[in-house]
Parts: structure tokens; sequence; C-alpha cells
């Protein structure tokens, strides 16, 4: 009788805890994420699938010089390129509270401007560097061309204005879905292209042409998500005293870019360095298990999607205890979904490399089980870096960010030579359990210091 009651009051303070974590705000969370993931699982499974022909096509070799371009552009195209999600979101959070639509349409043209000029500096840099530099570290006119094709995809990229947008007013399933398409040209033209046996140049071309397509379809999104809002296109309001009206949004955005820049240097430049030390060849299976790992990882763009605005809101208000809430249960979500993708990977991964890449990507298998280890740790520093930036500690995240590059770098100055491609893994944990710590002893630290303004509802 004792045990049965025991047992009931245990079931009962259980169940109260659970519906206490998932009560605030969670549901909602919870389903805007599951609208992007499975928008970005099919995304990413689809885009597998052009990725696995144009392996097969090419041979570990030939498109592992493939690899190094798109590298390359990704590097120099994301050092360029601001991030102006971020600081437009933060500042439209304050500008929602003034009620001010006019305003809000120069906030959007101001991080427009940003973006279509960062674009196009990083498209053009893209290509000078190379045939300034390029002959002195082995490239060929071969290497040459193919980064002055993918440049055409760089100058498309504006993308900062319309995720925000899209973020803002809440079409997460417009955000997850509208890539498909682009993605879905991407397959049938890698087909095209291994029945033409068009080579490196045509798989190239149509790598090109779906990031475009892609890029445009969303920035048509987003600006029909700023119509729906009620905000003046961004095309068409005064453009005089931006800079005047909006004081510290460039720094914000020029903060968040370098601390982009120092992610860029691990997440895109780890393949070159990798290509540049162990081969073609190896940069090829890297940048294969990366692209597996992807689904992953697209995690923690969705999970920043759905969560920066929302509590970004809620520090504004001063609801300091549902802001530390959602951060927790967003970080238990996460790890549950960590965890189940490193089990699947276990169990799946050879036969999914067997049908996709091809026997001779065998060694992508290990590369593929370290890596999902080290987006674990991603996973959990994202809400903490967003935490972080919602409360305005965007140099913070930067310095961080530093200090992970600089052990970074010099890991997989060690382990690459002597390991091979599984080295750039390592670095990726090592620096993971160190970023991860420190942005979670920041935000939580900087959360206490602030006390609560008004009551979470």
């Amino acid at each position: 009788m004792a045990g049965s009651a025991l047992r009931a009051v245990a079931t009962r303070l259980l169940g109260a805890r659970a519906d206490a974590f998932f009560a605030k705000g969670m549901r909602g969370r919870l389903a805007a994420v599951g609208h992007l993931l499975s928008g970005n699982f099919l995304n990413a499974a689809i885009m597998l699938v052009s990725t696995a022909i144009a392996a097969r096509s090419l041979g570990p070799s030939v498109y592992g010089i493939m690899v190094m371009v798109l590298s390359y552009n990704r590097v120099v195209e994301r050092i360029m390129r601001f991030e102006c999600w971020q600081p437009v979101i933060r500042f439209a959070v304050h500008e929602e509270l003034k009620s001010s639509p006019k305003r809000m349409g120069r906030l959007y043209a101001y991080g427009l401007l940003v973006d279509i000029g960062a674009s196009a500096v990083a498209a053009l840099s893209a290509i000078l560097l190379a045939w300034l530099f390029g002959p002195h570290f082995g490239l060929t006119s071969l290497h040459l061309e193919l980064i002055a094709i993918y440049s055409v995809a760089t100058l498309f990229n504006i993308a900062g204005v319309p995720t925000a947008a899209l973020r803002m007013s809440g079409e997460f399933k417009t955000l997850a879905y509208t890539q498909i398409i682009g993605t879905l040209v991407w397959v049938v033209l890698a087909f095209v292209c291994m029945a033409m046996h068009s080579g490196i140049i045509g798989f190239m071309v149509m790598w090109t042409f779906g990031q475009a397509l892609g890029s445009l379809l969303v920035f048509v999104a987003g600006m029909r998500a700023l119509k729906k809002m009620g905000i003046p296109n961004p095309f068409f309001v005064p453009l005089k005293g931006l800079a005047r009206d909006f004081p510290g949004f460039f720094s914000f955005a020029c903060s968040s870019n370098l601390s982009l820049t120092l992610r860029v240097i691990t997440m895109e430049g780890d393949a070159l360095f990798v290509g540049a030390v162990a081969g073609p060849s190896a940069a090829a299976a890297y940048y294969i298990a990366k692209r597996f790992a992807k689904a992953a990882t697209q995690i923690v763009a969705q999970v920043q999607a759905v969560l920066y605005p929302d509590i970004a809101r809620m520090w504004a208000k001063g609801n300091v205890k549902a802001f530390r809430t959602a951060i927790v249960q967003v970080q238990f979500v996460l790890a549950a979904m960590g965890g189940a993708l490193l089990v699947a990977a276990y169990f799946f991964g050879p036969w999914l490399i067997r049908i996709g890449p091809g026997q001779s990507y065998h060694e992508v298998y290990g590369l593929l089980l370290t890596q999902l280890v080290a987006v674990m740790l991603v996973l959990h520093a994202a809400p903490s870096r967003s935490a972080m930036l919602a409360m305005n500690q965007s140099w913070q995240v930067l310095a961080i960010s530093g200090l992970g590059t600089v052990m970074f770098i010099g890991i997989i100055a060690y382990t690459v030579p002597r390991y091979g491609a599984i080295g750039g893994n390592i670095a990726h944990i090592l620096m993971g359990i160190v970023v991860a710590g420190l942005m979670d002893i920041c935000w939580i630290s900087k959360s206490r210091q602030r006390p609560p303004v008004l009551q979470p509802s």
C-alpha cells in the first residue's frame, strides 16, 4: 500500500514537472522547429542525392577538386558577407514596441544595403584573390574557371533581410520548404550531368544554378512576408540618415560578421586544409561526411531561427525566468536529437555510404561518427549563442569564438598531418567542449545579474 501510494505521488510530481516544462511556450517552439527541421531534413536528404551522384560520377580525386573550390568560395563569401538577420531582428524587436511601419521599412532597407554590398564584394573578391594569388598555390586555369562560375551563386546570395522577415513574421514553413525547390533542381541537373558525362565543369554549373535559384526564392518569399506584416518595401523607402536613426546597427553587424568569420575558418576552411595536407581524395571523404552530418548542423540554424526572435522579445521585456527556461528547454531537446542521429548513423551509416557515393568512399563512416560527436557540442552551444546575442553580448560571443578558433587551428595543424582527415574532427570535438562550456557559463551568469522586470504570463 505504501509503495503504491509513493509511486502515485512520484507519478503526479513527474507529470507536473513535465507539464511545466512543456507549457511555457515549448509546444509552440517545438512546432516551429518541427516545420523547419522537416523541411531541412528533406532538403539535406535531397542534397545528399546530388552529392552522391557527383561523387560517383567524378571519382574521389576530381570530386575532391570540386570540394576544395566550393570550400574556397564559401570561406571568402562568409568572411565578406554579414549575417544581417541578427542585427535586423534585434533592432526590429525594439521597433515593434514603437509600432512604426515606416521606421521598420527603413531598418530592413539598411540591412538590405549591407546584404547587397557584401554579396557583391564577396563574389568579386573570390575571383580577384584566386587570380592574383592562385598561381602561387598551384591553382590552374581550370580552378580559376570553377571559382568564377560558383561566384555567380555568391552574387545572388542576398539572404539576411529575407531570412529576418520570414522569422519575424513566423513563416517558418515557408523558410523551410522554399529552399527545397532549388535542391530538387540540383538533383535533376545532376542526373543530366551524369548521363551526358559533363565532367567537373557541368557539375559546377549545376551547383551554381541550384544555389542561385534557392537564394532568389527565399528573397521573393521574404519580400512577401514584409508586405503581409504591413512593412513598406525596402526598395521604396528614403535611405538618408539610416546610420543616425539606427545607431549601433552596423557595429552589431560587424561583430556578428567577425564571429561568423571565425566559425567559417573551422566549418569551411577545414576541408581546404585537409585537402592541402592530405590530398583531394581525403578532402572528398571529409566533405561527404560533413554532407551526411548536414542534417544535424541544419538544426543549429533552425533553432536560432525559432529561438532568437522569441528570447530577444523576452529579454527586451525583462521576462528573465521565461528566458532561462526557453534556453534550457531547447538544449534538452537538441541533446535528444543529436543522440538519436548518432545512433542512426552508427547502425545505418555503412549502408548509406554503399548505396550513395560508393565503396571507394568507405573511410567516410569513421569520419561521420566523429563528426556527429562534434555536431552534438555545436547543437548544445547554439541556444547559448542565441541567448548572448539577445543580451547584446555579441562581442563576448566573438571573444569566445576567437579563443575556440585559435585552439582549433593549433589542434588541426597537429592532428591532420599525423592522423589524416579524422584529425579535423578531433579538432572540432575539442574546440566544441571549450566553446560550449564557456557559452553556458557566460549566459547563465549574465541572466542572473538582471532582475526580472515583468513576470511571465
